[in-house]
């Protein structure tokens, strides 16, 4: 990998937009269409915590979140392309998403 900063900065940048589109209640709006109610300083904030919680995934955890969610690769595809079991794929990725979740909960407007 030629720049990991790079890198991070799209797979966190992919997460958000993940876990937005999951809390939205009409999924088929683009993001790009809903209005924007957070500061230049806010989004800045977020994406240093998104970051930040991505950083401290395992090595393999990244790989695969980074596969599913940035190459979009099907679970089936990353596990013939790993030599892993789709299971351990999906489970891989719900996992990451809830530490995800959690990490940047403050953010997301979770109370739990």
């Amino acid at each position: 990998m030629d720049n990991a900063e790079s890198y991070l900065r799209r797979a966190a940048i992919n997460a958000s937009l993940d876990v937005i589109r999951s809390r939205q209640s009409n999924p088929t709006v683009e993001l790009v269409e809903a209005p924007c109610a957070h500061s230049d300083g806010d989004l800045t904030e977020l994406r240093q915590a998104l970051g930040c919680a991505l950083s401290k995934l395992t090595p393999r955890s990244a790989e695969i979140f980074a596969l599913r969610f940035i190459e979009g690769l099907s679970n089936l595809e990353i596990a013939r392309m790993l030599g892993i079991s789709q299971v351990l794929v999906a489970v891989t990725v719900y996992r990451t998403r809830q530490q995800l979740r959690k990490d940047l909960a403050r953010y997301l407007g979770d109370n739990s």
